[in-house]
């Protein structure tokens, strides 16, 4: 006994580091960082085609590199395979355009919009298939309902962090995944969605909601959108995070809890019916230090298919219109968002 205690004695003073205060252990600061709708294909393809995949996120790879978490909405399956779906706009890019995504740092991608099945089912479990074979994590789409809902999770500094991607616009009910059948996770009906919520929320020290909703180009979210978020929160949900709208939306809080209506685009080609407004972006930053939670906004803009950081003159612009678009949340000229009560 005395021999095995002169041992440990001897070991704890050789590896002094080995012995870690319950303050260190539970000490934590975490940074996600959120971005907006990433496509490639069409002009942007055209652009990853002449100066590769990287080109695209050139400007901002250094800021998303150092997030403990990076995540995105990919909306564009990725194949070589399908046939384009009878719509206005299909997508569909080349497996080698996910090169840029690692290169960029993002860790995991929400699948769950209203272009994952452009191209049918075959192509958009290639899509998980790529996905993989580049390590990127998703959520939002699978090869049935249990797939589609299942959270993209990372445990960072000891929390466990889990995003769930859901869809309030899909192009048709083919699309939702079913109990047989490959689809997106569907957020048209409560459930299953609130349950994966609390489960998530059992599970996992933060639940964030990435979700596509809302008009396209409209500045403000419908009242379903706001109710929809609430009951999110109530279910368990720490952040919600929107989509689908490809121009920013207004922040709003509940139960001190973030609700970003829409991050607007991020890499995406430029639009002829939304117009210039849909060239402004922004990236959230989060930080996670023990249990409190702040948020903080980068402008950016997509000038050639790369989102850009730009002059204070643009930055004041953007923060004046999303203190304009918010509901209860200020955000300083630091880009800093607190809550207003």
């Amino acid at each position: 006994m005395r021999k095995l205690l002169g041992i440990i004695l001897i070991l704890l003073f050789i590896y002094p580091t080995s012995v870690v205060s319950s303050e260190s252990l539970t000490k934590t600061n975490i940074k996600l960082v959120f971005v907006g709708d990433i496509l490639l294909d069409g002009y942007v393809g055209d652009q990853i085609t002449k100066f590769g995949a990287n080109y695209p996120f050139v400007k901002v790879a250094p800021i998303l590199k150092k997030a403990d978490m990076a995540f995105a909405n990919l909306e564009t399956p990725v194949s070589l395979r399908g046939k384009a779906a009878d719509k206005m706009f299909a997508f569909r890019s080349k497996p080698t355009s996910l090169k840029g995504l690692i290169y960029a740092g993002i860790d995991g991608v929400t699948l769950a919009n209203n272009h994952i099945l452009d191209y049918g089912q075959d192509a958009m479990l290639d899509t998980l298939l790529h996905l993989n074979k580049y390590n990127i994590g998703y959520t939002g789409a699978g090869k049935n309902i249990k797939e589609a809902f299942k959270p993209y999770t990372q445990t960072i500094k000891g929390k466990k962090i889990a995003v769930i991607g859901v869809s309030r616009v899909l192009s048709d009910p083919s699309w939702y995944a079913g109990k047989k059948s490959a689809g997106a996770a569907s957020a048209y009906t409560l459930e299953p969605m609130l349950s994966e919520i609390k489960k998530s929320a059992k599970a996992n020290d933060f639940t964030i909601m990435y979700i596509h909703w809302n008009q396209e180009f409209m500045d403000y979210p419908e009242k379903y959108a706001r109710t929809m978020a609430k009951q999110m929160i109530d279910s368990g949900a720490d952040i919600i995070i929107g989509s689908h709208s490809h121009c920013l939306m207004g922040i709003e809080y509940y139960k001190n809890k973030p609700i970003y209506y829409s991050l607007g685009n991020f890499i995406f080609n430029r639009s002829t019916r939304g117009g210039d407004k849909t060239l402004d972006s922004m990236m959230v930053d989060f930080e996670i230090d023990n249990d409190k939670m702040t948020s903080k906004i980068t402008p950016v803009k997509i000038i050639r298919g790369q989102p850009n950081f730009m002059d204070k003159s643009y930055n004041k612009s953007i923060i004046t219109k999303m203190n304009k678009l918010s509901f209860n949340a200020a955000i300083d000229s630091k880009g800093k968002v607190t809550e207003v009560k």
